[in-house]
């Protein structure tokens, strides 16, 4: 354990034991603290902050690997070729639950693959992977490229399709956030694939996919089912 990740662990330790509820950390307290401590830092280089990250990882406590998380989304300016492999290797070894998956992909996975596009084929593998987190990771670490408004060089409607039947309801809608999100920026498209997939498609998946678009489209949809 680093010397950062012990004094990480002390201030989480003290926040815990003033949090109103022990045990009941908020997010947004462990995000303040993670944004202090990164001030800290010694060395700020893509390297020495993936290290500090993986320290904190190893540690399998959920606050630490909030600090983790939002210290490599920090330094997304400096991603280069070999972010991928070490990213890769933390959603195998340390992503556990649909919470962890949401916040890396999200944040610094999903920004790694925004900047880089041509990483989708990789990302497309995970679709038919063993553990369910990876698998709806191949769908929201997406979610940043298409809130973009540029999705050249990704095929969000390919996952879908890989996903479609997927078993674990986690996965399920977790593709359904991706194509609502996707609705957001290309309704067409996404009411088109509703409408043809409306008879394979889970009914959570359906109904997240649905939500932002508009009154009228979404009963339509729903009579469908």
């Amino acid at each position: 354990m680093t010397a950062l990740t012990q004094a990480a662990l002390q201030q989480v330790e003290a926040l815990n034991a003033f949090a109103p509820q022990a045990g009941h950390l908020k997010t947004g307290d462990i995000r303040k603290l993670s944004a202090r401590l990164y001030r800290t830092l010694p060395e700020r280089s893509l390297p020495a902050v993936l290290e500090e990250c993986e320290a904190l990882l190893q540690q399998r406590s959920w606050p630490l690997e909030v600090i983790a998380f939002d210290w490599a989304y920090r330094v997304r300016a400096r991603y280069d070729g070999t972010t991928y492999e070490v990213f890769d290797r933390w959603l195998e070894t340390y992503v556990r639950s649909w919470g962890d998956c949401d916040d890396f992909c999200t944040h610094a996975f999903g920004e790694l693959l925004r900047q880089r596009r041509d990483l989708f084929p990789r990302v497309l593998d995970w679709t038919g992977h063993r553990d369910f987190w990876v698998r709806r990771a191949a769908a929201v670490v997406l979610i940043p490229t298409i809130q973009s408004g540029d999705v050249q060089g990704i095929q969000p409607l390919l996952v879908a399709d890989r996903l479609l039947t997927d078993p674990h309801d986690l996965v399920r809608k977790g593709y359904g956030w991706m194509l609502k999100c996707l609705s957001q920026r290309q309704p067409d498209t996404v009411i088109r694939y509703l409408e043809a997939h409306h008879r394979d498609m889970p009914r959570v998946a359906f109904r997240y996919a649905l939500e932002k678009l508009d009154p009228s489209t979404r009963r339509r949809l729903m009579d469908l089912e």
